[in-house]
C-alpha cells in the first residue's frame, strides 16, 4: 500500500487556515516540483483568433506510485513536530533511508506575509519559516520507518 506523510511544526500555533494552507503545499509538491521545469510554447486559439502562451509539461512517475496512490486510494497522514529540530530530524532519518531532498521529501517554508514571523531571511531578502515536511507517496513499509516515531497532529 502507498502512503503520503506530512509531518507539520506543532509549535508555530498556525491558525486553521495557515495549517491546511502548508500542509496542502506539502502534499501537492512532488507533483509541482515537475511541473516547475515546464516548456512555453505559444497556440493559435482558433475562437480567440489569437496566438495565446502555454506551458507543457510531462511528469513520470514509478508505475507502483501511478496505480496504486494516483489511481487508487489517496492514503496521506498528517503527522505532527514539536519545533523545528524534530522535523529536521525527520529529513535525517530521510537520508539515512536514501532519501533525496527536491525529489522524495520537500521542505517547506512559508514566505511569512500574513500570521508566521521570518526565522531566516534569504538571499533575496524574504522572510521564511520551516512549516512541514511533505513526502512523496511510497510503500508504507518504507515511510512508516520515518512516521512511527511521530504522532498524529492534534
Amino acid at each position: 500500500m502507498y502512503k503520503q506523510i506530512i509531518i507539520a511544526r506543532k509549535d508555530l500555533n498556525m491558525s486553521p487556515g495557515k495549517l491546511a494552507a502548508q500542509v496542502s503545499h506539502a502534499s501537492m509538491a512532488f507533483l509541482t516540483n515537475s511541473l516547475k521545469d515546464a516548456c512555453p510554447m505559444e497556440v493559435w486559439d482558433a475562437v480567440e483568433g489569437k496566438l495565446v502562451n502555454l506551458y507543457s509539461s510531462e511528469i513520470l512517475m514509478e508505475a507502483n506510485l501511478y496505480e496504486e496512490w494516483i489511481c487508487g486510494s489517496f492514503t496521506k497522514c498528517i503527522l505532527e513536530a514539536r519545533n523545528k529540530n524534530q522535523l529536521l530530524k525527520a529529513a535525517t532519518m530521510a537520508e539515512a533511508l536514501g532519501m533525496k531532498e527536491g525529489e522524495d521529501y520537500f521542505l517547506i517554508k512559508d514566505n511569512c506575509y500574513t500570521e508566521l514571523k521570518p526565522e531566516e531571511v534569504d538571499e533575496n531578502g524574504v522572510g521564511r519559516t520551516l512549516t512541514c515536511i511533505g513526502f512523496k507517496p511510497m510503500d508504507s513499509e518504507v515511510i512508516d520507518q520515518i512516521g512511527k516515531k511521530f504522532q498524529l497532529y492534534k
